[in-house]
């Protein structure tokens, strides 16, 4: 049985009931997939994409097709559970729960409970690479995501280097990547880098809960690794 196969069992059950708040959606994962810790990692970390989608659309008021089609090349949903989706979806933009409750409750069922903790900033990448899709991040989305790395406790420039994978920063840009400073030697921009590119190995994603199906969410991630680095060794060879 697929992941979809489970998360649409799930919220199946969630959308019947009474109210079906973030205070029972967070409840039921915990007590379905108690007896299967990775399993409810993996919907954790689903359940958290959809939700906060949800809540970035209702801030910011307008959803475009471009963010659709965004949303959908995350999320690669079988059509036979698109239905449930949109249902989650929903339940979690008509919820009249703010943002920050539902980011703080994701952040305590799907976070290590440290800073900076990858899988939270996984989920803060989706909402990135759905924000930009219509070519800019609004004034509301960049509100919107700011706060939400905040109550993830995604430090500030830990927050700057994953806002300049998706949005150019300037001349700075290349550094502010691979989170490291300017000047630093050659040899540390390179370690630097291959603990990058270590940390977002497919395997590593999904050994901490990112689902087979949204491995997705890493390739612009290591794209823009690989494009700051090369920009660097460019840089200090021809220097």
């Amino acid at each position: 049985m697929s992941i979809w196969d489970r998360l649409g069992d799930f919220i199946a059950r969630v959308s019947s009931s009474a109210s079906s708040g973030v205070a029972d959606v967070v409840e039921a994962v915990r007590t379905v997939f108690s007896g299967d810790p990775d399993l409810r990692r993996r919907v954790a970390f689903s359940v958290a994409m959809i939700a906060l989608s949800a809540k970035m659309a209702k801030a910011d008021g307008i959803v475009t097709q471009d963010e659709v089609r965004a949303f959908q090349e995350i999320f690669e949903v079988p059509p036979s559970e698109t239905r449930n989706v949109a249902r989650l979806y929903d339940l979690a933009k008509r919820d009249v729960a703010g943002f920050e409750i539902y980011a703080l409750r994701m952040a305590q069922l799907c976070g290590s409970g440290h800073a900076n903790c990858m899988m939270l900033e996984d989920i803060l990448d989706g909402l990135f690479h759905i924000a930009k899709a219509d070519g800019l991040i609004h004034e509301r989305e960049g509100q919107f995501l700011h706060r939400i790395a905040e109550i993830f406790r995604i430090d500030e420039a830990h927050y700057q280097a994953i806002l300049s994978r998706h949005v150019n920063l300037g001349a700075a840009d290349p550094y502010v990547v691979l989170g490291i400073e300017r000047g630093k030697p050659f040899e540390e921009v390179r370690k630097r880098y291959r603990k990058l590119i270590s940390d977002n190995h497919p395997d590593r994603l999904i050994a901490r809960g990112l689902p087979q199906e949204f491995i997705k969410i890493a390739t612009t991630r290591v794209a823009a690794i690989n494009a700051a680095y090369e920009m660097i060794e460019r840089g200090l060879r021809h220097a």
